[in-house]
């Protein structure tokens, strides 16, 4: 007679993404490692996001989820109080009801390679990838990516293709610079990337494509002659990473991963006063 393997507890889950992102690759500011759940409890089923929301919460009580694995911190600020009158706190709170572990993977999977600019890198299709700005200590992990494309295309085909291979949302893909301009080396980085502006043009790059870009900054690096730039969803840009994120909870444990494409992104109207046509 056969038994079934009995299931990883969330101490080897945890275990299994420590290895494979380590806390100590996280900036000081982060916080990244387990937030909710018993070391000892079994993990059978996860749920992969990039928020912890309560809408996320919800898909993973419906999935029949153990333990949630996000990208963004619940808590990355401190707080004085998880009282269900506050907002993280209903969160902790409806956790702690549906018995959900929550764990966090952030800047020590921004960092990792591959990391989570590597599968927005994938998603364009680029080729030859090496780190925006490497790890001193480590040159083959770092921040963003810089990359090839197949072929070279204009910028307005570049935003195009953008929009077409990521994750759809409200925000969709907008472009600075000139339209027809010549594109064959793109620097891109999941998440909000402006801090890597000045990296993106002293690499020479064509392009760099990332999320939550400013005004001034913007109008600033496009007056200097620098890459063109692109600007995606935060949310977009850091979902291709939870379809590895899955691939490793599969490949190294007896757990099932899923992967949730709500979308959370904040922005979730759009409309045109005047459109540039691409």
């Amino acid at each position: 007679m056969t038994t079934d393997p009995a299931p990883a507890t969330l101490a080897e889950v945890v275990g299994a993404l420590e290895q494979r992102y380590p806390p100590a690759w996280a900036e000081t500011w982060d916080r990244v490692g387990l937030v909710l759940g018993e070391p000892d409890a079994p993990v059978r089923r996860v749920l992969c996001v990039v928020d912890c929301v309560p809408e996320t919460v919800d898909e993973a009580i419906a999935a029949g989820a153990d333990l949630i694995v996000a990208h963004h911190p619940l808590l990355l600020r401190p707080v004085s109080s998880v009282a269900p009158t506050t907002y993280k706190g209903r969160i902790v709170h409806q956790l702690i009801r549906a018995g959900l572990g929550l764990h966090v993977a952030h800047t020590n999977a921004d960092v990792a390679n591959p990391g989570v600019s590597d599968a927005l890198a994938d998603r364009l299709g680029l080729r030859e990838l090496r780190p925006l700005r490497p790890v001193p200590e480590a040159p083959e992990r770092g921040s963003g990516r810089i990359g090839q494309l197949p072929a070279p295309m204009t910028l307005a085909g570049l935003t195009r293709h953008a929009a077409e291979v990521l994750p759809r949302t409200a925000w969709g893909v907008r472009a600075a610079g000139e339209a027809e301009r010549e594109v064959r080396t793109v620097a891109v980085c999941g998440g909000a990337g402006d801090t890597y502006l000045a990296d993106a043009a002293a690499a020479g790059v064509d392009a760099y494509l990332t999320a939550d870009l400013r005004h001034h900054p913007v109008s600033e690096y496009i007056a200097e002659g620098g890459p063109a730039l692109l600007d995606a969803a935060h949310w977009a840009t850091e979902r291709p990473w939870l379809d590895g994120l899955a691939a490793v909870i599969r490949d190294r444990l007896r757990v099932e991963a899923l992967v949730s494409d709500l979308d959370t992104d904040p922005w979730t109207v759009h409309a045109d006063g005047r459109t540039k046509e691409l």
